[in-house]
């Protein structure tokens, strides 16, 4: 590889590289058992496969992709595609794309969203299609030309509370502002109550968690990784199909290509970690012995096993373990609609204000298959997504308010006939709630032959969501790797600091 590579288009990424080591394992290689089949899990597959590494992946659902797979679905004659909802894929993601570009090197998969329009209940819209990209002019940009901030309401924010967003050091920056909300955060800057929506609160939502419940130094590592340390912009891509056909269908075929046993539809019921070395599982009907494990769950289902897990330390990490959480229930409708909506209308609209709806996806813009229907029935499919619901809201409810909010913000939808939907309602995210990180576990376990990955997981890289599962998942993988002394994979992120060194000297004069 070149030395001038880069992963993007920003020439300030970090690499990371991994140790050193042999490319292939000798025989007998070392055996792994992958629990969960999703980015994480896939991404510690993959890496541990291209090292010789004998794996079998063990996925619970049908299907590969955990929360970013889709399935089939039958509406009358129709075969169509449900998700868990849309997915933006950043440019930053490097590790995720790393991962994608096994089976698709161009990325032809992804298209590019022209726009992440974002509007308020009370009709305030903001755009980041124009933005400049780099720091610090994507700053300066939207401050003085938004028509939510402008030069009036930058004078009368806390520029000392505000300046602390730009002067950031990762990962001391999760632990600065881990003790305290995004809530609370937002409070003190003093910023309009619409430029708190459309800048801020859109990422806390993101993470399907309320501003309160949600730790500040979670936000401000999305605000860097998307906005200030990273010159790739704020634009993304989407899939151009279901996200099966596009990446999962072809990466499983490439694992079983290269050695790796796949088990879709198998849950592991439980793991025996044993003193003379070997690990033993139960997948689906089968008792498996391996070398060591990748638990690359849910947060629920990984605290589970770790607690019933038998041979493992009592104490530490296992312990921590037990003090993390899930986010609240969080809703996935898709509708498919007798109308189309107006031409007009992006594939991905944000929204702030409203007291269910978070965003709104037109997947007929963007992908294949729903795009076909709609062409052959005339209709729309379309998908609203609410975060953060609590318990109060029966389903009844739920879907009426959803529909009026959707007609409030695309009106032609008012009249339109649902001639099909799928309703989805979930809680199986990860928490990040003040104080939490202290006691989420990293990659690496008490016990050599146990890694944890996933999007739940301690990293201390400025990544998120899909890029966070990615990048513990190759963690996992080189971690293992590391301890056969095999060489791992490099990785890559943003800038972990500042891009703009003069904010921490203005910063000390405002304090």
């Amino acid at each position: 590889m070149s030395a001038q590579w880069r992963p993007g288009r920003d020439r300030k990424a970090v690499r990371h590289p991994a140790a050193g080591g042999a490319l292939r394992a000798a025989a007998p290689a070392p055996r792994v058992l992958v629990v969960g089949g999703g980015i994480a899990g896939i991404a510690a597959a993959v890496g541990l496969a291209e090292r010789g590494i004998r794996v079998v992946l063990a996925e619970r659902e049908p299907q590969l992709g955990g929360r970013v797979r889709s399935w089939p679905v039958s509406h009358g004659g129709d075969q169509v595609t449900m998700s868990r909802g849309f997915h933006a894929f950043f440019r930053q993601y490097y590790n995720l794309r790393a991962l994608l570009r096994r089976v698709d090197p161009a990325l032809a998969g992804l298209l590019p969203v022209p726009d992440y329009p974002v509007v308020m209940a009370d009709g305030a819209a903001d755009s980041f299609a124009r933005v400049p990209r780099t720091p610090p002019a994507n700053l300066f940009w939207y401050a003085l030309r938004s028509p939510n901030f402008g030069p009036r309401a930058l004078f009368r924010a806390d520029i000392a509370a505000s300046s602390s967003m730009l002067d950031l050091d990762f990962p001391r920056s999760f632990d600065d502002f881990d003790a305290i909300s995004a809530g609370t955060f937002l409070d003190e800057l003093n910023f309009p109550p619409a430029v708190r929506h459309l800048a801020l609160e859109v990422f806390t939502r993101s993470f399907f968690a309320d501003p309160a419940e949600y730790a500040a130094g979670e936000l401000l590592a999305m605000f860097h990784l998307y906005f200030v340390g990273s010159s790739e912009g704020l634009l993304f891509d989407v899939a151009a199909d279901d996200f099966g056909t596009v990446f999962w269908n072809p990466l499983q075929h490439h694992m079983i290509r290269s050695g790796v046993e796949v088990l879709t539809g198998t849950a592991v019921d439980d793991l025996r970690f044993t003193a003379a070395g070997p690990v033993h599982a139960r997948a689906g009907a089968r008792d498996i012995e391996v070398d060591a494990v990748v638990l690359a769950a849910d947060p629920r289902t990984t605290r589970r096993l770790v607690a019933d897990a038998t041979g493992l330390p009592a104490q530490g990490w296992r312990e921590s373990l037990t003090r993390t959480g899930n986010a609240p229930r969080f809703v996935v409708w898709r509708l498919w609609l007798d109308t189309p909506l107006r031409a007009d209308r992006p594939a991905f609209l944000g929204t702030g204000g409203f007291e269910l709806l978070d965003n709104v996806s037109v997947l007929d813009r963007y992908e294949a298959g729903a795009r076909r229907w709609a062409g052959t029935r005339g209709g729309s499919v379309v998908e609203v997504h609410a975060y953060a619901i609590d318990d109060r809201w029966s389903e009844p409810a739920l879907r009426s308010a959803l529909r009026a909010e959707l007609a409030a913000v695309y009106p032609e939808s008012r009249s339109a006939a649902v001639l099909a939907d799928e309703w989805l309602v979930s809680d199986d995210c990860p928490s990040f709630r003040p104080g939490e990180r202290r006691h989420r576990p990293g990659v690496r376990t008490d016990d050599a032959r146990l890694v944890l990955a996933g999007d739940g997981v301690r990293c201390d890289l400025p990544v998120a969501l899909m890029e966070r599962a990615a990048t513990t998942g190759w963690q996992a993988a080189n971690a293992l790797l590391a301890g056969w002394g095999l060489r791992g994979h490099d990785l890559w992120s943003v800038p972990l600091s500042s891009r703009v060194p003069a904010i921490r000297a203005l910063r000390r004069l405002a304090v």
